[in-house]
């Protein structure tokens, strides 16, 4: 049996080889991020309440500037870390005394004051507590959510360390075990049900896993099904995750940790589509909104194990089970096309090239197309026994 899971995972294990020989390299900017202390994010605070004061002591409309996490203009690519803000990032001014911002800017210094008596108490909150707190003030959720990370954008400091938490809506499954911060263990292993991601990252401790892999899934409709086909018992050991398609902060820190502590090959498992490409670059490589967070967020080891578009044609998945490409599709692919990540991925480049070239596209669920269980065991099961990820 030894001989056999030796076999199974042989190809993992030279791709683990190969991503540890560049771990040192990568371990020398994650020590050079500290974790802030709370007088220091205290100070920052009462830095941006003097500023505000001064400005109405001179008789002055106060004005914020907030950095813009909508432009691509402010961003950098390094291949290490991902996309990143760059120091000099352009701004978006913030004006009390303007009838289309006076009411963003009341919200800013309202969780501003939050975040302050957050810190100093050295307690939690979510950010739905934020928002029930005063919805006539905000308005909806989102409006809570987006000046949570414009806040941490301007103070320059992690989401975590504001003391703001938000629910999570990621699953995780598999061979691994740790231990919350409030002390409750959390084990992962059932087959049957999943467990919800933490809203808590940083606090996870005492990580115990003999996981080969992490995967990495898409869609919940498709997590569920390999839970379902008890997946993680038959290529044991294993980790999946999802962040039910387009990943929150909380499944991207944990994909992260579970790098940092394990160091075992990620992989992703998308649809062959320019939606399902997006997601995954978003866990490998960071997105615009939370370039400025990209050292504890993106994961540049993340390999694309499918669907590929390569696949499509290598399978011969059957004509009715694939989707013509839209315009819209058309659009998001050439755009993606252009980032600047995916000049380092050749291998990515031809297989989104093929889609383009082909005008079709497949969700993961057209592999049943084949056979009712061809995805947990035949296509998994084979593409990481003899490496095909790109």
């Amino acid at each position: 049996m030894e001989l056999h899971v030796d076999e199974q995972f042989s190809e993992i294990e030279k791709l683990r080889a190969e991503l540890l020989a560049n771990v040192d390299v990568m371990a020398d900017w994650q020590r050079a991020e500290e974790e802030i202390s709370h007088q220091e994010i205290l100070n920052r605070i009462e830095g941006i309440i003097l500023g505000v004061v001064t400005s109405l002591s001179k008789d002055e409309a106060p004005v914020l500037a907030l950095p813009n996490r909508s432009s691509w203009a402010n961003v950098s690519f390094d291949s290490t870390i991902g996309l990143q803000m760059s120091s000099r990032q352009s701004v978006v001014t913030i004006r009390s005394d303007c009838p289309s911002s006076a009411a963003k800017f009341a919200q800013i210094l309202k969780i501003l004051s939050v975040i302050y008596r957050l810190v100093q108490s050295n307690s939690y909150a979510t950010k739905r507590d934020i928002y029930y707190n005063n919805t006539q003030l905000f308005g909806s959720q989102k409006a809570v959510d987006s000046i949570v990370d414009d806040i941490s954008c301007m103070l320059k400091v992690p989401r975590r360390s504001l003391h703001v938490l938000a629910t999570s809506k990621g699953l995780i499954s598999g061979d691994l075990c740790y231990m919350e911060e409030d002390g409750t263990r959390i084990d992962c292993h059932s087959s049957s049900a999943a467990v919800s991601v933490s809203s808590n990252i940083s606090g996870i401790k005492n990580i115990i896993s003999a996981a080969k892999f992490v995967l990495i899934i898409e869609k919940d409709a498709t997590f569920q099904r390999l839970l379902d086909d008890d997946f993680c018992t038959k290529l044991s050991p294993c980790i999946i995750i999802t962040g039910k398609g387009v990943p929150d902060v909380n499944s991207r820190l944990m994909v992260k940790k579970l790098w940092d502590e394990l160091h075992i090959p990620i992989f992703a498992l998308v649809d062959a589509d320019p939606h399902g490409i997006e997601i995954m670059c978003i866990y490998k490589y960071g997105s615009v909104a939370m370039s400025f967070e990209a050292h504890s967020l993106t994961v540049p080891s993340v390999m694309w194990l499918g669907l590929l578009p390569s696949d499509l044609q290598r399978l011969r998945v059957p004509e009715d089970a694939l989707i013509p490409l839209t315009k819209r599709d058309e659009s998001k692919l050439s755009s993606l096309l252009e980032r600047p990540y995916l000049t380092s991925q050749p291998d990515w480049q031809k297989e989104m090239k093929l889609m383009q070239q082909s005008k079709v596209k497949a969700e993961i669920q057209s592999l049943t197309a084949i056979a009712p269980d061809f995805l947990t065991n035949i296509y998994l099961p084979n593409k990481l026994r003899y490496g095909g990820w790109v």
